[in-house]
């Protein structure tokens, strides 16, 4: 039996009990899953109207089961052993979480740095079959490593007609280019958005054939559809969008906190889920995947998200647990809410104005509820939850620049060691001449009540993924959220956050020179002058917007990497 479990305690509980019987009696869960389109307003309702079959997609994905199925074993017979997955955002963020969760295999490739793409494409590729997913059938990126793939692949004597499946919605460009050359073609729901298709062709495609499980999750998933449709009180989803975007004032960061959920990775699904649908307008919640345990320090603008496992799912008079079912097992409990299970955050990391969510379930489930409870999240934050306005900005801002590949970059403010230093987004440098000392400038930027610092890593993030920890260095020693992106694939997660959301962010961007540069077969540029352009797109638009932005170039990839993460885990401190 699948189970979902949304517990809250503090500001959290608060806004559910404001909200939640207005959202029952506007009946909006049941008019999500009969694809209202009025619900987020006039403005909203042309591009609702495209993007709300994802409520149906238990069901209706039923028919990809069998061709999964037979296309994997037809692959197997070819001798391949390898799954390989091009695609971006939540075209690959979905798939990496299944496969994880799942514990099996998959190499997902999110990113235009040649090493990254030239490692991919080398690797075992007589036993390597290739997904490449692409909603729109012109993202950059998709269609960049689609090309080097094919070169590699007739260049070992491989037809690649028989080892890359393409993925695209209906009469898209990539559609009728692939069919026409031959290529093996899924057709995804074309009225579902890139981040709410976990459970479209874009995310049960490459795991079924890397070897998951897909019908359990759209069976998990299932289970729970009647119930998130309920215009009850008890509503999971009507609970969590009510907690994530109803308190008063808001709450607009999210720190989710592993607490031990099987669901491995989750917490990266759910922020570009979360992120691009609600960060624009000036408004938005930010998600902040929190490396490590709980924050120690108190956040009056955060909700702290505990993600923990269905086996410590337990009855608790003062819990809300809902099985599939019936109705909440304690209904009186709405009002006045609990720790949720497996709850052991000490109150120093509350305080008085603390708010905790404990949210618990199978996989396929909680994809469906965080997707219900976002939507229903961007109707009370009075912003459209399906388009991105500020992802379009930095891609045309990246292609602007890569029509300028080759042309020389800025000058650094100064060189550090290995490391060169430029700011962008105002003049708030100041007499900083050290690394250490532009890291601090910038922090010194940063509000103290209501920012949060993002380091966006234009690196390899298999490579550098000790990189990556930073984040909890410098959270705890800002006392602020810190969020952490390996670009380019933030770029279509927090990246419109960044853009669209409230002006309260400051930015370190990390680049670097490749060890050795390669180019994209068909095209007039390298994959390293591509990754720069994307780079330098990406800080353009944020200082456009007049966010301040710290860009640290990498001349000698390891000293500088070193120079980086010892400048970013003690300044601030």
């Amino acid at each position: 039996m699948s189970s979902l479990e949304v517990s809250a305690r503090g500001a959290a509980a608060d806004a559910i009990a404001a909200h939640v019987p207005t959202l029952v009696s506007d009946r909006v869960a049941s008019r999500i899953f009969a694809q209202d389109a009025t619900l987020w307003g006039e403005a909203a309702e042309d591009e609702a109207s495209k993007r709300l079959s994802w409520v149906g997609l238990p069901r209706s994905s039923r028919p990809l089961l069998g061709e999964i199925s037979a296309l994997r074993e037809e692959l197997r017979e070819d001798g391949v052993s390898r799954i390989v997955l091009c695609g971006m955002g939540g075209s690959s963020l979905a798939p990496e979480v299944i496969c994880a969760t799942a514990g099996v295999d998959i190499v997902v490739l999110d990113s235009s740095a040649p090493d990254v793409v030239r490692r991919a494409v080398s690797t075992h590729l007589d036993r390597t079959a290739v997904v490449v997913s692409s909603k729109s059938g012109s993202t950059v990126e998709t269609d960049s490593q689609r090309r080097a793939f094919e070169a590699a692949f007739t260049e070992a004597g491989i037809d690649p007609t028989r080892r890359i499946v393409v993925v695209t919605d209906p009469g898209s460009p990539l559609d009728a280019e692939a069919r026409a050359a031959g290529y093996r073609v899924i057709n995804a729901d074309p009225d579902v958005g890139g981040r709410y298709s976990a459970l479209t062709a874009f995310g049960l495609v490459p795991s079924g054939l890397a070897g998951a499980d897909v019908g359990a999750l759209l069976d998990d998933a299932e289970a729970v559809a009647d119930l998130l449709a309920a215009d009850d009180e008890g509503n999971p989803a009507l609970r969590l969008g009510a907690a994530m975007g109803g308190t008063e004032p808001l709450r607009d960061k999210l720190v989710l906190v592993d607490a031990g959920t099987e669901n491995v990775g989750f917490g990266a699904w759910a922020e570009q889920l979360i992120a691009e649908s609600t960060g624009k307008d000036g408004t938005g919640i930010l998600p902040v995947v929190a490396d490590g345990d709980a924050p120690t320090h108190t956040y009056a603008d955060a909700n702290v998200v505990r993600l923990v496992s269905s086996a410590d799912e337990h009855d608790n008079d003062a819990d809300l647990t809902v099985d599939t079912h019936g109705l909440p097992r304690h209904p009186d409990s709405i009002a006045a809410e609990q720790p949720g299970p497996g709850d052991d955050v000490p109150e120093a990391h509350l305080g008085d104005s603390g708010s905790l969510i404990s949210v618990s379930g199978s996989l396929g489930a909680q994809m469906l509820l965080w997707e219900v409870a976002t939507a229903v999240a961007g109707r009370l934050l009075g912003i459209n939850p399906f388009d991105q306005p500020d992802v379009e900005s930095a891609k045309k801002a990246a292609r602007g620049l890569l029509d300028q590949a080759g042309s020389a970059a800025e000058e650094p403010a100064f060189v550090d060691g290995s490391v060169e230093v430029r700011t962008l987004g105002g003049d708030w440098l100041g007499d900083a001449h050290t690394l250490p000392g532009a890291v601090t400038a910038l922090l010194a930027q940063l509000d103290e009540s209501s920012g949060y610092v993002a380091v966006m890593a234009y690196l390899d993030r298999e490579e550098d993924a000790d990189l990556e920890h930073v984040a909890r260095t410098l959270f705890d020693h800002t006392g602020r959220p810190v969020t952490f992106g390996w670009g380019p694939r933030f770029l279509h997660s927090t990246g419109q956050y960044h853009k669209g959301g409230p002006a309260n962010g400051v930015f370190i961007q990390v680049t670097a020179e490749p060890d050795e540069d390669l180019a994209v077969p068909g095209r007039d540029f390298t994959f390293g002058e591509f990754i720069a352009a994307q780079a330098g797109g990406d800080a353009q638009v944020l200082a456009e917007h007049d966010r301040p932005v710290l860009r640290l170039h990498l001349t000698s990839h390891h000293r500088g990497l070193s120079q980086v993460r010892s400048a970013l885990s003690t300044s601030g401190a």
